[in-house]
């Protein structure tokens, strides 16, 4: 009988042996089988098929049942996640797992399932919807199928229940029947809608590289200013892609970006764009990933974990925003999507396209290696002019709600031009601090030492950490007093003190919180688009790629922050947002303006900013990077532990450190630092330790994890803690 290894979806780095009893159906390798697990049945993926096991016969137990009868993965996906397991050392299971659909992971079909319709019937076409004025619900409902077919997965949208339409079926006025889709092949009827925009100089010139050797694998890193239309360079090349009958995968780092980015692609395309992102339900998930599959969409746009779709014809590879954080993973399987699909990218042995205003030190490290090829575009595209730039002096000014008079004299200069100002506050909530006058008490999540922010709207005390909350309470709990004071600004607040600042001038708020529900993001930035004057209040999100040709006047509101921090990629973290939502000014005819309010105008961070553009920002940094010997120049890996006592986790780091300072493929080269406290050191009332890991090459400090790694289960400590390993950590 043969025997199949099976990774099943549990934190354990290894497979499991399962025998094929005689009369079952030959499992495939990348396909699911149900076995029998401790004492209940899960769904594993087979990855090796062979003719004797390991273990003896009878402590084999049987596959359950075949799902499958083809592989899920293609054959360059699959050789990508096998490699992905040995790079980032995680267990087999859990990184085959996450790179399918929920509903695939719950052993649902791997089919497109019919939608179901409900449809009205002669008598029901007969019937007037009056007869029903007495069942209101029913009326509406009828109303409804008289325009069309009613989807059941979309009848929330017109406020119907499913309970309103088996009434009107009981009379005979509907029927409930599913909708098979036809599978069209679009390479037929591709064709390109409308003009084209009209290419400057640079723009047609990266095209014309990037198409003469659109049929191998090249990294093309695209590095352009803000407003320089890196976006209508990745239409214009994937024109010739797609005119082959290929496809087409754009990554962006947020959901925020997508509404934009798929107009651009419909508008010009006649042919399928589909997207992927967390906003999609299950069902709609799969059915995208299950078309890319057959080839039946063209383009799939999509954040972080589109990069696992299958494809049947991939002919090129987008990421748009290369330098984002968001493109790293950033728990449970830390992999960086941009890294992984130059892996991919050279796997299927096609081109990539990495597009940012504000690349990544990493990214131009392998463009002095060699390994990218750089295109730039230094002019904005069209009549658009480079924003001016100016700093305020904080020290000594009046100030409302974080906003300096000589910076509420310019917003209603702009304002009462008919544009539009942005003001930017990477601080959502109402306020960080909530703080009793009368004896100092402050607000503070015990599960994490940290402050709770403020939301006043719901009226509860939020944790950006470990995300608890609780009511807002009205006295304090140490002195009694009900004096309790917000302290600091939040985009919330601000959002409240403008109105009577700028009366009638409508205010904007784009931040993780006014975007929880489904469709209110696209409503607001319509709203920006139709133009007038208004006050945009945003976050981080709106910091990307976000294009407001009515934005005339920026201001980064509180920065200072940023400034002093131990993390050594701070720096390039405030060069690139601050490069970034300046680049939201002044994109289309009007002049714009960036006004950055700071306390510390003398840092020279501040300084080189304002003086210098991003790249000799980068090359430089770049240059004290090699000197101190910091990433991208050494390779890092990071374990993390935590405890609920402060003990344990340290205990182990220092075992782990121990066992591979003991380790035969220790060189002097390595360097191990820690165990410290992490730079959050609480979250969610567990105590957070790490030991870093730093070596000039990165396959030595490979080698040496792969060899010590198995060891580290036998460490007393490592049953008592949570540990987790961060194959080049983006964060500390």
């Amino acid at each position: 009988m043969p025997v199949a290894n099976v990774a099943l979806p549990v934190p354990l780095p290894r497979t499991f042996e399962y025998f094929l009893p005689n009369n079952a159906p030959h499992p495939v390798i990348g396909g699911r089988v149900l076995v029998p697990f401790g004492q209940r049945n899960i769904i594993g993926i087979v990855t090796a098929i062979s003719a004797q096991s390991k273990l003896a016969w009878e402590k084999l137990k049987p596959i359950s049942e075949v799902i499958d009868r083809q592989s899920l993965f293609s054959d360059n996906l699959w050789r990508i996640l096998n490699w992905s397991i040995g790079y980032y050392h995680y267990p087999a299971g859990e990184v085959l797992f996450h790179a399918l659909p929920t509903l695939l992971r719950q052993g649902k079909s791997a089919e497109i399932a019919p939608l179901w319709q409900w449809l009205v019937t002669e008598q029901g076409r007969a019937t007037l919807p009056e007869v029903l004025k007495r069942a209101p619900k029913q009326q509406r409902a009828l109303a409804a199928l008289l325009r069309g077919p009613v989807y059941r997965h979309r009848m929330c949208e017109l406020q119907l229940v499913d309970a309103t339409l088996q009434a009107l079926c009981v009379k005979g006025l509907c029927v409930l029947r599913p909708e098979v889709p036809e599978t069209k092949d679009w390479r037929y009827a591709f064709r390109v809608h409308g003009e084209r925009q009209q290419l400057n100089t640079e723009q047609a010139t990266a095209v014309s590289t990037i198409r003469s050797e659109d049929d191998r694998f090249v990294v093309w890193l695209l590095a352009g200013v803000t407003g320089s239309g890196k976006t209508e360079i990745y239409l214009t090349a994937l024109e010739a892609i797609l005119a082959k009958g290929k496809q087409a995968l754009v990554l962006v780092p947020e959901i925020s970006l997508t509404p934009q980015t798929i107009a651009r692609f419909r508008e010009r395309f006649n042919a399928p764009v589909e997207v992927l992102h967390s906003g999609l339900n299950d069902t709609e998930r799969l059915t995208v990933w299950l078309k890319a599959q057959r080839g039946e969409n063209a383009i799939v746009i999509g954040t972080r974990s589109a990069l696992f779709t299958p494809f049947a014809r991939l002919g090129i590879i987008v990421i748009d925003e290369e330098h984002d954080i968001s493109y790293k993973q950033s728990d449970g399987w830390r992999y960086n999507a941009r890294d992984l699909a130059v892996v991919r990218a050279r796997e299927e042995g096609i081109p990539i396209i990495l597009g940012t205003a504000t690349p990544s030190l990493e990214t131009l490290y392998n463009v002095q290696l060699k390994k990218y090829r750089q295109l730039n575009l230094g002019q904005a595209a069209g009549s658009a002019r480079p924003a001016s730039q100016q700093l305020l002096n904080m020290k000594g000014l009046p100030m409302k709600h974080g906003l300096s008079s000589p910076l509420l004299t310019k917003m209603r200069e702009h304002l009462k031009a008919g544009n539009q100002v942005m003001l930017f506050l990477n601080r959502r909530g109402f306020a960080p601090v909530l703080l009793c006058h009368e004896c100092g008490w402050i607000a503070e999540c015990t599960r994490c030492d940290r402050y709770f922010t403020l939301h006043q709207h719901q009226r509860q005390l939020h944790c950006h950490h470990c995300y608890s909350q609780r009511p807002l309470q009205h006295q304090c709990p140490q002195c009694g007093s009900t004096q309790l004071v917000a302290v600091g600004l939040g985009t919330e607040q601000l959002e409240a003190a403008l109105p009577p600042l700028f009366p009638n001038v409508p205010i904007i708020r784009i931040d993780r919180d006014s975007t929880a529900s489904k469709g209110a993001l696209e409503d607001y930035l319509a709203q920006v688009q139709r133009g007038g004057a208004s006050i945009l209040i945003g976050t981080q999100i709106l910091a990307k790629g976000h294009h407001f040709p009515n934005i005339t006047l920026v201001s980064l509101l509180n920065v200072d922050s940023a400034l002093f921090s131990g993390d050594f990629r701070a720096a390039e973290r405030f060069a690139q947002l601050y490069t970034q939502v300046s680049g939201r000014a002044g994109r289309a005819s009007k002049q714009g303006e960036v006004v950055l309010q700071t306390h510390h105008p003398e840092h020279p961070l501040i300084q080189k900013l304002m003086h210098q553009d991003y790249m000799a920002f980068a090359d430089s940094t770049l240059e004290e990077r090699r000197q101190a010997g910091l990433p991208p120049f050494t390779s890092h890996m990071l374990f993390r532990a935590d405890d609920h006592d402060n003990i344990q986790a340290k205990l182990f780091l220092e075992q782990l450190s121990q066992l591979l300072e003991a380790s035969p493929l220790r060189d002097n080269d390595l360097w191990l630092m820690g165990p410290i406290p992490a730079l959050a050191p609480k979250r969610g009332g567990r105590y957070l330790w790490q030991l870093l890991l730093s070596h000039p090459s990165r396959q030595q400090l490979q080698r040496l994890l792969a060899a010590n790694l198995p060891l580290v289960s036998k460490i007393s400590q490592s049953r008592k803690v949570k540990w987790s390993l961060d194959v080049d950590p983006v964060d500390s």
